[in-house]
């Protein structure tokens, strides 16, 4: 089966264009003044996520190490000496087998994630929506013969994308409103103001609306669901340890970030951007795992 994957002309067409998309996003950012880090493989701390994922940990001397989940913790604490920078992360996250059904989840992903210090939700939307126009132009460009072979078109949006709030939206379309606006749009467009429960305990809660978050969320259009997550962070050592207690988790589980917090932090804001998901997007496919020669896929 590894073999017969190798070998189909669509593989080719999306590594082709693998290669476009992480180079029109680091050569963008790069010409913005960002510099790039190397990514945290495994952490005696890492995201905890707001949905349940098996926990890939091991002991080495003394301490207990997880995989990486997302590189938030130590964004959050470079981006203090370092104002601008991305990484192309690594991220493991041990879905629950009924994640496979989606098309879109993978056991092992990379993200290009990035944090910038006092910088706020709205600059970072405009980042991303620029990074997102410049992606889709490149390939359109230099990737035609490979989208031709796929039988994808693609267009450019127009800017900036339409922006909806999260309660607004649940009470419009009910739960899944999310994948509904999804499939009838034809442009991306973004979802904030996300409630606390919805979110980790890191992102920052608005100081005029007690339980929402200064979060925002990229969606793709045609049913390919979330492109972007990120969010302004809480930097405050009394508001993080606040929302720790709030989301029901303990100190102990933070103690390392907490210890660092704790002699302060400045604002930042930063996001994810799924690069298999990105992939898969601009070749219309139906299944994440035709972007990658070695997908692993929940369940599987």
């Amino acid at each position: 089966l590894a073999l017969e994957r190798l070998k189909k002309e669509s593989l080719k067409s999306a590594l082709e264009i693998n290669t476009s998309v992480r180079r029109v996003l680091a050569e963008t950012l790069i010409s913005k003044g960002f510099l790039e880090a190397p990514p945290v493989i495994f952490s005696i701390v890492t995201d905890p996520l707001n949905h349940p994922v098996y926990d890939p940990s091991f002991m080495y001397g003394d301490y207990k190490y997880s995989l990486t989940k997302s590189m938030i913790f130590h964004k959050q604490i470079l981006v203090q000496e370092i104002p601008k920078f991305f990484i192309f992360s690594p991220n493991v996250r041990l879905e629950t087998p009924d994640k496979a059904a989606s098309g879109r989840h993978l056991l092992e992903f990379t993200q290009l994630d990035l944090e910038i210090k006092n910088a706020h939700r709205e600059d970072l939307m405009e980042l991303a929506e620029e990074l997102y126009v410049k992606t889709i132009e490149y390939v359109i460009k230099h990737n035609s013969k490979a989208l031709q072979s796929l039988g994808r078109k693609l267009k450019v949006p127009s800017r900036p994308f339409k922006v909806y709030k999260y309660l607004d939206l649940q009470e419009k379309y009910g739960d899944d409103f999310e994948a509904k606006l999804s499939k009838e749009s034809s442009e991306p467009f973004w979802i904030i103001d996300i409630p606390l429960e919805s979110r980790e305990f890191y992102d920052r809660e608005k100081d005029d609306e007690p339980g929402i978050l200064r979060d925002m969320d990229l969606i793709y259009p045609e049913g390919f669901g979330e492109a972007l997550s990120g969010g302004e962070r809480e930097y405050k050592i009394e508001r993080i340890r606040e929302r720790i207690i709030k989301k029901g988790q303990t100190f102990e589980q933070f103690h390392w970030f907490l210890e660092i917090a704790q002699s302060g932090l400045e604002l930042s804001t930063g996001f994810g951007i799924g690069i298999e998901r990105f992939v898969r997007y601009i070749c219309g496919f139906k299944r994440i795992e035709d972007v990658h020669p070695f997908p692993k896929v929940p369940g599987e």
